[in-house]
């Protein structure tokens, strides 16, 4: 071999301009594949709010298209009973508005009201259809109740109220009771007691499973409601639970209707006159009593604030 001949080693030069270059290479591909990411994450973003818009948009629009759904005629959440039909208690014989006893001097110690509107006792009824209370209170007092509404010596409103919700292993059915009893009073208010009656004295057990949406049905056109198709759709489709919760919240806060400062505290709650029954849910004669006494006790009032007050005669 020639003296002239030298090894084919690439000279420190070389390599450094070979690392470089192959460095640039690498940092040019990275730098695309960066470019490429923040491109893909900006479109999925995009998409990503894109599609939040949308659900937000259709949110809005479905609440706005279709508002919680109401009864309608309901005065202040409470349906007020002016008739008596409907397959109840109507064989029974209805007892007469009771009267107060005599007192020892011979006369009676109230007077007895007046059976007309002006002078009709406001009775208001909070029920829960599942409360054993109420279903008591029911059996003692709806023969009496229906003479007073009869007579029109009280004016009755029920209030279907849901404390007992979460007492029905998970169907909820103080709730849709509720929800039912509303239904039954818009689209056929003359068989409203008679539904209500049939809740309350046919009452599940407390932690029971209740009655279906479909038995609550039934149990409607038992009572012989009108617009039986509507009424069952109403029922089966729970179109007033939403209107059932509502009405129960707004009763928990008060005050009640009729009442100063009264908030619903349990079920039944029984307000006469703007005054809370305490007594026996289960003696009619007690409860008669106490309504009595509210009326007459209005029946004084009024005659107070009717009578002017006589004025001495000049001299």
């Amino acid at each position: 071999m020639s003296s002239d001949e030298t090894p084919n080693v690439p000279t420190p030069r070389n390599t450094r301009e070979a690392v470089r270059e192959k460095a640039q290479q690498v940092n040019a591909k990275q730098s695309r594949a960066r470019i490429v990411r923040r491109i893909i994450i900006g479109l999925v973003a995009v998409v990503a709010v894109g599609a939040v818009g949308t659900a937000v948009a259709m949110a809005v629009t479905s609440s706005v298209s279709e508002p919680a759904m109401n009864p309608a005629g309901l005065d202040d959440d409470g349906i007020v009973v002016d008739e008596i039909t409907g397959a109840m208690v109507a064989s029974a014989e209805i007892p007469a508005t009771p009267t107060a006893e005599p007192s020892e001097a011979g006369e009676e110690a109230t007077p007895t009201p007046e059976p007309t509107e002006a002078g009709a006792v406001d009775i208001h009824i909070y029920v829960d259809y599942l409360s054993p209370g109420a279903g008591e209170f029911e059996r003692a007092n709806a023969l009496q109740l229906t003479g007073w509404i009869t007579e029109g010596a009280a004016t009755v409103t029920y209030h279907p109220v849901s404390l007992l919700t979460a007492n029905s292993n998970g169907t909820k059915y103080s709730l849709r009771a509720a929800a039912a009893a509303a239904c039954v009073a818009e689209y056929s208010p003359a068989q409203f007691y008679a539904f209500n009656h049939e809740l309350l004295v046919g009452q599940p057990e407390v932690d029971s499973d209740g009655r279906s949406n479909v038995e609550l049905a039934d149990l409607a056109g038992a009572v012989g409601v009108d617009a039986g198709k509507k009424v069952r759709a109403c029922i089966e489709d729970e179109d007033f639970v939403s209107w059932a919760k509502n009405a129960t919240a707004r009763a928990l806060e008060g005050p009640l209707p009729g009442s100063e400062d009264l908030a619903l505290s349990a079920a039944p709650m029984v307000v006469v006159n703007g005054q809370a029954y305490v007594g026996s849910l289960k003696d009619p004669a007690e409860f008669s009593q106490f309504v009595l006494t509210v009326s007459s006790d209005a029946y004084y009032e009024a005659v107070e604030t009717a009578t002017p007050t006589p004025t001495t005669p000049a001299e």
